[in-house]
C-alpha cells in the first residue's frame, strides 16, 4: 500500500495509520471515517459549486461548470472535481443592453467546430420577457473570451432553458415556453437549427407528463444505444418535490412529430427524505474523463421548506439498465463520500467531522461549553453537529494542506461568529437563515501556503435582528 506524503502526514497524526498497518483501533473515529481517510485521495463530498442549474463537463484535463448567476455568465474550472468547490468564478459574460441583463439563467456549454457556445436565458427584469441567448467564443478555450452572437428560438413570446440536441446527425434546439392549453403553464418545444446560433422552420410542441401541473423545464439530452432520452425537470424548483421525468425517441425516428417521443411513466429522479435531499432538478450530463462512466449533475437543497434559497449543484454517477435506459438512482446525501469519476487524477481533500475531538493534527479542540448531538439528522455531516452560544467559545482545528471550508447549519437562531487563520484578523460569519438547512458552505478560507495550518471558531455573542440567539454550530470541515 503506497500513500502520498501529506496524507501520511494526517494518517500518522490521527492514529489511523496505525490501524492500516496494525488492524488496532487506536483513533476514535469511527469505522466509515477510519475507511474515508484511507481512501480519501480519490474521492468527493458534495456540493461541487453553491449555485443552481449546472452545466458541468470535462475537457481536456479540466471540468468546467456554469451555473445560473443573475446577472451574468460564470464558470468554475478545476484538474479534479474534488476542488471544483473552492476555485474561482470566471466571469466570461456581462451585457449593458438592457433587455436581456438580467435574470440570466442556466447557461448550457455546446462544442461545435473549435468554438464553444453557451445558450442562456435573459430577460430586462420581467420574467415574461425572458428570451433565450447565445454566445460564441473566440477560440478553443470552454472559458472564452466570448461574444453576444444571437437571440435563438424566439417565437414572440416567453421561453427559458433552451440547448441543443443531436438526432441522426441533424441539430435541433428544445426548450420550454408557454403551456398553450396542454396541461400546464409550461411545455416543451423543439425546432430544427440551420447553424449554431440559428434555428430554422415552425415549432413543434412535446406534451409531457410531469406529476404535476406545473412546469415542464430544463430538457436535456442523454444519449443512449439505440434511443434519445430528453429528460426535463417538473413541478415548481422551490418546492421539495421537483423532480426529473423523462421521453425518449429511437434513433432513426423524426423528433419534430411529437408522437414520436415516447412518455416514460413517473419520476426518474426525485427527493430522498432518507439523505435529507429535497428539490433536485435542473441537471446535464457528463463523461468521466477516461469516458468510461455516465455521470449527473444537478441542483437539490438540504431542505424541505419551500423556497428559491440554498440550491447547490451536486454531481453522482449513473447506470444504465439492461433495456437500455438510464437509471438515475436516487440523490445522495450532500456529505456521502463518493468515488472520483474513473480518470480523475484525484486530490489531497479530505474531511474533519464535529466528532473528532482532540488537540492534535485533523482534529477539534473545544473550549467553553458546547454541546453536542444528532438532532440535526440527516441535515448534517454524519448526523451529527456541534454548537455553542456562549460568547468566546472557540473551537480549534489544525490541518494540513492550502485551503479549508466550512459546511454547517445555518438557522433562525444562529449568531455571527468571527473566523480566523493562523491567529489573523477575524472575519465575521453570520450562521443565522429565515429557515433551516445544513452542510450549507459558511466559510471559505484564503488560499494558504501548503503546509500546517490551525483554524479558529469563535462564538461572538452577536447576531443579527432577525436572529433568535448568537449559536453557532460547528459541523463537517473540508480540507484542501
Amino acid at each position: 500500500m503506497r500513500f502520498a506524503r501529506p496524507i501520511l502526514t494526517r494518517l500518522f497524526a490521527t492514529g489511523l495509520l496505525a490501524t492500516l498497518l496494525t488492524g488496532t483501533l487506536v483513533s476514535t473515529a469511527p469505522a466509515a471515517e477510519v475507511q474515508e481517510h484511507a481512501a480519501m485521495s480519490q474521492t468527493f463530498r458534495n456540493p461541487v459549486n453553491p449555485s443552481a442549474d449546472p452545466s458541468l463537463m470535462f475537457y481536456n484535463g479540466k471540468y468546467y461548470v456554469a451555473t445560473t448567476r443573475g446577472d451574468r455568465i460564470g464558470i468554475w474550472s478545476s484538474n479534479s472535481l474534488a476542488t471544483l468547490l473552492i476555485q474561482p468564478e470566471q466571469v466570461v459574460w456581462r451585457d449593458s443592453n438592457t433587455t436581456r441583463n438580467t435574470q440570466m439563467w442556466a447557461p448550457a456549454f455546446r462544442h461545435v467546430g473549435n468554438r464553444w457556445y453557451i445558450y442562456y436565458t435573459a430577460s430586462d427584469g420581467v420574467d415574461s420577457s425572458h428570451r433565450m441567448y447565445v454566445l460564441e467564443s473566440a477560440g478553443n478555450d470552454p472559458i472564452g473570451p466570448y461574444s453576444f452572437k444571437a437571440k435563438i428560438a424566439d417565437f414572440g413570446e416567453y421561453a427559458i432553458d433552451g440547448e441543443p440536441i443531436t438526432v441522426n446527425g441533424q441539430q435541433y434546439f428544445v426548450w420550454t415556453g408557454p403551456g398553450r392549453g396542454m396541461g400546464g403553464p409550461q411545455q416543451l418545444y423543439i425546432v430544427r437549427m440551420s447553424n449554431p446560433w440559428t434555428s430554422t422552420g415552425a415549432r413543434v410542441a412535446i406534451p409531457a407528463d410531469g406529476g404535476c401541473n406545473e412546469v415542464r423545464e430544463g430538457p436535456t439530452p442523454l444519449y443512449g444505444r439505440d434511443r434519445i432520452f430528453l429528460t426535463y425537470s417538473t413541478c415548481d424548483t422551490g418546492k421539495p418535490d421537483y423532480q426529473l421525468w423523462m421521453k425518449s425517441l429511437a434513433n432513426n425516428a423524426d423528433p419534430m412529430v411529437a408522437a414520436n417521443w415516447q412518455q416514460h411513466p413517473g419520476p426518474i429522479f426525485s427527493r430522498n427524505d432518507s439523505t435529507g435531499v429535497w428539490g433536485p432538478g435542473h441537471h446535464s450530463f457528463f463523461k468521466s474523463p477516461d469516458g468510461t462512466q455516465d455521470w449527473i449533475a444537478y441542483h437539490g437543497k438540504n431542505t424541505s421548506t419551500y423556497t428559491y434559497d440554498f440550491r447547490t449543484s451536486r454531481a453522482q454517477k449513473i447506470s444504465w439498465n439492461a433495456d437500455g435506459t438510464p437509471n438515475l438512482g436516487s440523490p445522495l446525501a450532500a456529505g456521502a463520500t463518493q468515488s472520483l469519476p474513473s480518470g480523475d487524477p484525484g486530490s489531497a481533500n479530505y474531511w474533519i467531522n464535529d466528532t473528532q475531538v482532540g488537540t492534535g493534527l485533523n482534529q477539534v479542540e473545544y473550549a467553553g461549553n458546547w454541546s453536542s448531538g444528532s438532532g440535526c439528522g440527516n441535515q448534517c455531516f454524519w448526523s451529527d453537529d456541534h454548537w455553542s452560544g456562549e460568547t468566546n467559545a472557540t473551537a480549534t482545528i489544525r490541518f494540513t494542506g492550502t485551503r479549508v471550508a466550512l459546511l454547517s447549519v445555518k438557522d433562525t437562531g444562529n449568531g455571527i461568529a468571527g473566523i480566523s487563520i493562523d491567529g489573523g484578523p477575524e472575519q465575521r460569519v453570520d450562521y443565522y437563515s429565515s429557515i433551516r438547512v445544513g452542510e450549507h458552505l459558511t466559510y471559505l478560507s484564503p488560499a494558504l501556503a501548503a503546509g500546517q495550518h490551525t483554524l479558529k471558531v469563535r462564538v461572538t455573542g452577536d447576531r443579527n435582528p432577525s436572529a433568535g440567539s448568537s449559536i453557532i454550530s460547528l459541523d463537517r470541515i473540508e480540507v484542501y
